[in-house]
């Protein structure tokens, strides 16, 4: 097996095949998975506040739902509960996966499902910024409570993510006013089944042989954050090439549509997340 160092070397060369180079750069990844995996308890929930008994006044830009919450434009009500009372947590929510020829694999299950939350929630347009990482961004709006939610994709190859990533966390967390927000990373879950979400907030959780993951806890030295996973499940064979084969397949139209049915979900964990 080639190690992480040298896979990345020879993703540098540009007279190697592509051939050669998806199975250094990338099986290494998975090499971690044909071990049996060890149950952790991962989802935590919030639970939400009562909605306040007095309306809240309608301002340009807002409309009023029945229950007389303020309702941000472009937000889906049916998506969300309605907003609590109290502030808001400002939220950073990261995808990782793989660019180029492997975005639309398994592997990169957290930029599916990040792309089309954006969809959902209307955001503009992402595009590339230096100052962040080199990541893509979008400055979206919370369809729950009308705040800013800061979307980022990674633009790197998944076991280097974490130096991108702190990068631009580092340039968000400056422009925040007053408070501390949270930081969100979406990734793949091999270990369950395709198109489950799984939230840990709990620190200090292993990467499960994760290097993604394994990258950006290496990157960001004992920060928290909140993990959102999303199942892509795992083949019978716990061979490192034959996993790494499964990750890096494009999928399915019924696979994608598995994990992007989840958004809903992942949309309704972020709501809970942003009240505390």
């Amino acid at each position: 097996m080639i190690s992480i160092a040298a896979r990345e070397r020879v993703s540098g060369r540009q007279n190697e095949s592509l051939s050669l180079q998806r199975f250094e750069k990338l099986s290494t990844e998975v090499n971690m998975a044909s071990a049996p995996s060890t149950s952790e308890a991962e989802t935590t929930r919030s639970e939400n506040t009562s909605p306040s008994t007095h309306k809240a006044p309608v301002v340009k830009g807002q409309r009023s739902s029945a229950a007389g919450n303020v309702v941000p434009r472009g937000a889906d009500p049916r998506l969300s509960p309605p907003m609590s009372a109290g502030r808001s947590v400002p939220l950073l929510i990261c995808s990782i996966g793989n660019p180029g020829p492997y975005l639309n694999t398994l592997h990169s299950a957290g930029h599916t499902v990040l792309s089309k939350v954006a969809e959902v929630i209307h955001a503009p347009p992402f595009r590339k910024d230096r100052a962040l990482g080199n990541g893509l961004v979008s400055n979206a709006i919370s369809p729950h409570s009308g705040s800013q939610w800061m979307l980022w994709q990674s633009t790197s190859l998944m076991n280097i993510s974490g130096a991108g990533l702190k990068a631009a966390y580092n340039s968000w967390s400056k422009s925040l006013p007053d408070s501390e927000g949270k930081l969100v990373v979406i990734h793949d879950e091999l270990e369950k089944p395709l198109g489950a979400v799984s939230v840990k907030v709990k620190q200090g959780a292993s990467a499960k042989g994760h290097n993604g993951l394994k990258s950006i806890l290496s990157s960001m030295g004992g920060k928290p954050f909140v993990r959102i996973g999303i199942g892509i499940g795992r083949p019978v064979s716990r061979e490192p090439n034959d996993v790494a084969e499964y990750v890096l397949r494009k999928m399915t139209p019924e696979q994608r549509m598995k994990v992007e049915i989840c958004v809903e979900e992942v949309i309704k964990k972020l709501n809970d997340l942003e009240s505390g």
